[in-house]
């Protein structure tokens, strides 16, 4: 029996997966989440967690950088990513960046339990047809090298980081965090000095490396 977080911004989804879950899958209780922020929330409240089910696409949460900064603050604790992507580079990354398994959102639920059987068994767990991307080949550290300055991130920087990706001033980065200018340009200080950047277009150009494409779903839904 397992405690689980599902995290993931679409309700129709969460209660498709954890319906899909419980026909395969024994789990004492299951906690949904809805957002990044909701998700560490979550974390924090449930200390006893055993899985986290995690899509990649919430508000909050900026490609592959809410990952690594998860692994960060939990290391010992399985992420199961759980995304509408089946592009094998966002497998093989996923995995790179501490990830215990990456499903698909086309899997089946049969599929789903084996591989949350697999990761609570301490294994790691792609689909059958991606295992050979679990092989590290030559040259493929500077993602490791990327996820390690990243995770030298504090929360807060993260939370900073993830407004300039997505083209925030500073005055309104200080009054959705509740903080002051003086602050802000203090945390992005911190931050290019831990990224190894100089400028604020440096940092979004570094951070890109760490975003996805639109998700399938997302596109659909706005279209």
């Amino acid at each position: 029996m397992a405690k689980l977080i599902v995290a993931d911004d679409h309700p129709l989804f969460r209660n498709a997966l954890i319906n899909a879950i419980s026909h395969t899958f024994a789990a004492t209780s299951t906690v949904e989440a809805d957002s990044f922020e909701a998700t560490c929330t979550a974390l924090e409240a449930n200390p006893d967690t055993d899985l986290l089910l995690l899509d990649l696409h919430m508000p909050g949460n900026c490609g592959f950088l809410g990952l690594i900064q998860l692994k960060k603050e939990y290391p010992t604790l399985p992420i199961v990513v759980i995304s509408a992507s089946e592009d094998p580079d966002v497998v093989k990354r996923v995995i790179s960046f501490g990830a215990s398994a990456y499903i698909p959102k086309s899997a089946h639920p049969v599929e789903i339990g084996k591989a949350l059987e697999a990761v609570l068994d301490g294994d790691t767990w792609v689909p059958p047809g991606m295992r050979h991307l679990l092989v590290q080949r030559p040259g493929d550290d500077s993602d490791t090298d990327l996820a390690a300055r990243v995770a030298q991130l504090t929360p807060q920087q993260y939370k900073v980081l993830y407004f300039l990706t997505e083209g925030w001033l500073n005055k309104q980065i200080a009054y959705d965090l509740n903080i002051s200018e003086a602050t802000v340009k203090a945390h992005m200080t911190a931050i290019f000095r831990k990224l190894g950047v100089a400028t604020r277009t440096q940092v979004v150009i570094l951070a890109q490396r760490l975003q996805l494409e639109a998700p399938v779903d997302r596109a659909l839904k706005s279209s």
